[in-house]
């Protein structure tokens, strides 16, 4: 794994550094806040200072369970009381970027223009608005950055509580939509590992529970869907609905197991004057190609966009220009 290969030049990073910041992507999920957990827990064993940024306000069910369950065991703050924590000598800060690479999606765009040594250990393709001037750690192959984070815990032999080893296991149980994509030996191993060191699969499950309220609105989704050449599965939500980023990944997690479909796409309004895309694909559907001409990206096996000040009809009508052409129409 390429976060073991790198492990040498992710050390010396870590050791030069007073104080760590870690931060993940917007609208956090169960691996964005799992793989800043189980890094922080290397991080403690080293005796170093770390804090994790978040600032959205509103979190999936699963990631604000955990964070009720660990207040005051984590340091948390927000991007803006960053300057309160830096260390007086800025070669001394460490910015460390989990489960995304690009600019526009991170919890708070301001923290990467104050901190110069930064680090991107990501499994998201890399794209146009990857973070410059970083020590990437990029590995597209594995299932989840908290795959990637559970393999340098037992590397490094972190002790792993059974909470935590559970924390890390919701990530890529999420991530593979239980183990049915982008899921390798190595995924299962993890997962093996995390589970010898009391990670519980029911309380996995119950991070997963959803909410009947959502559920029913997401499947709204599903009332009207359209296919294109056959095998790609598209549909858009109503423009009156504010949905959460991770609620149209399930849309679209859920269309790959109607027959034939091998790849996904779901728009849907995220914001007030915001549209979301979110996509999978079974792995043979270059979906990457697609999102970035709409300012996204992902990889093989997932992907997303966020488009500010449109509606939803305008992204489906680019998103639509941007499937023919990769299909060649």
């Amino acid at each position: 794994m390429k976060i073991i290969e790198q492990r040498r030049a992710l050390n010396k990073q870590i050791k030069k550094a007073k104080t760590i910041f870690l931060m993940a992507h917007k609208d956090l999920d169960l691996d964005a806040l799992g793989s800043c957990i189980g890094l922080s827990l290397i991080l403690k064993q080293r005796k170093k200072d770390y804090y994790i940024i978040i600032d959205d306000k509103q979190h999936e069910l699963g990631v604000e369970k955990i964070l009720r369950e660990l207040e005051g065991c984590i340091p948390i703050i927000k991007g803006e009381d960053l300057d309160k924590h830096l260390y007086p000598n800025n070669k001394k800060n460490l910015l460390i970027v989990l489960d995304t690479n690009k600019t526009e999606l991170v919890q708070n765009k301001e923290v990467l223009k104050k901190i110069d040594n930064k680090i991107i250990i990501d499994h998201h393709d890399l794209g146009k608005t990857t973070i410059k001037n970083a020590l990437i750690i990029n590995d597209d192959e594995v299932s989840s950055t908290c795959e990637m984070i559970t393999e340098l815990t037992e590397f490094y032999d972190v002790e792993l509580d059974p909470y935590y080893a559970t924390v890390l296991l919701s990530g890529i149980v999420l991530d593979t939509n239980n183990f049915t994509l982008k899921t390798t030996a190595e995924t299962y191993y993890a997962a093996y590992y995390l589970a010898n060191l009391g990670a519980s699969a029911k309380k996995v499950q119950y991070l997963l529970k959803q909410d009947v309220e959502e559920y029913t609105e997401r499947q709204k989704l599903l009332t009207d869907i359209e296919t294109i050449n056959k095998k790609i599965a598209f549909t858009k939500a109503s423009p009156y609905t504010i949905y959460r980023r991770e609620d149209l990944a399930k849309v679209a997690d859920t269309l790959l197991f109607f027959n034939n479909i091998e790849a996904s796409f779901v728009i849907g309004k995220v914001g007030k004057d915001t549209v979301g895309i979110s996509a999978r694909s079974l792995g043979n559907y270059n979906i990457t190609k697609i999102l970035e001409k709409l300012g996204g990206g992902g990889n093989d096996y997932n992907g997303a966009a966020r488009i500010e000040k449109t509606t939803i009809s305008k992204v489906e009508q680019e998103l639509k220009k941007a499937i023919a052409k990769e299909e060649g129409e």
